[in-house]
């Protein structure tokens, strides 16, 4: 017999993936990380996992899911929550939100403090560093920038914020120069963030269904665009009441195009442009 078709299911896959093993998939990702992975993710599943199989060199789903439910907070555990997170980002994404932002950071009480709840790569709170940086006309704005992501691979690029040339193209040529370096020799083709920039931000790891969350103080904003889309509506009231008291009393959130809080919590109410603030009761 041909080794590599042994190696294949009955499938014609790789691996066996029965509907049982992707009915376990659904429930283990969602009580560890809140993710809500519908009927339709089937595939998606396979592909991301079949690579953890193969890493781990486990045979079958059911001995992989076996072995993660019996190291409860391994690094495997780490390395299955981050495949199959999904991180989808670019610079200045939904830009209607940063003119906004402008405007509340120039009138509210100094220093100011934003948390950028789901960093991915880091587009998002460089773009949010950017914003302040050109707000205040300095490199040093009275702004301190809080990102966390539950996916620690992304962290770790977001942290050391390289990127290939193609990322920041629809920035302006100002942008480029003030707030990035082109690489040469090896690195041609990639900018890598100023450090002035990286300065504003403070990366850490965060799980939004985690019981405690590394965050002190209150923030003049909080970013959380299109990470709720992944939760289903009691996950999403129980993390926007979470919410309530890390903001200011004048604070913004920012939600992403496709996501309305209102149908989840009646502690925020909305200002426009999936932008909300504290409703009266909320605050």
């Amino acid at each position: 017999m041909n080794p590599s078709t042994a190696s294949k299911s009955n499938s014609g896959k790789e691996f066996d993936f029965t509907e049982e093993d992707f009915a376990r998939v659904r429930k283990m990702i969602y009580q560890a990380a809140g993710i809500s992975l519908s009927e339709s993710k089937h595939e998606m599943v396979y592909s991301r996992l079949a690579r953890r199989l193969r890493a781990t060199g486990i045979s079958s789903f059911q001995r992989y899911l076996d072995a993660l439910e019996n190291q409860s907070g391994s690094e495997e555990w780490e390395a299955f929550t981050n495949a199959l997170t999904t991180n989808l980002t670019s610079f200045f994404r939904e830009h209607h939100h940063f003119p906004i932002l402008t405007e509340h950071i120039r009138k509210v009480s100094q220093p100011i403090s934003i948390w950028c709840c789901a960093s991915s790569t880091g587009e998002e709170p460089y773009s949010l560093a950017i914003t302040a940086c050109e707000a205040f006309g300095s490199l040093r704005p009275p702004v301190e920038i809080i990102a966390t992501d539950i996916d620690t691979n992304v962290l770790a690029t977001a942290a050391a914020g390289i990127y290939n040339h193609d990322r920041i193209e629809k920035l302006s040529m100002e942008q480029k120069k003030k707030f990035f370096l082109r690489g040469t020799g090896s690195q041609q083709g990639l900018v890598r963030v100023r450090d002035d920039l990286r300065k504003l931000i403070t990366f850490k790891p965060l799980n939004l269904l985690g019981g405690s969350w590394p965050l002190s103080g209150q923030f003049d904003a909080i970013f959380c665009r299109n990470v709720m889309i992944y939760f289903d509506k009691p996950t999403q009231a129980a993390i926007l009441k979470r919410f309530v008291p890390l903001m200011k009393p004048d604070g913004l959130l920012f939600a992403g195009h496709s996501e309305n809080f209102l149908y989840a919590t009646d502690a925020f109410r909305l200002l426009g442009k999936t932008v909300y603030t504290l409703s009266q009761r909320g605050g």
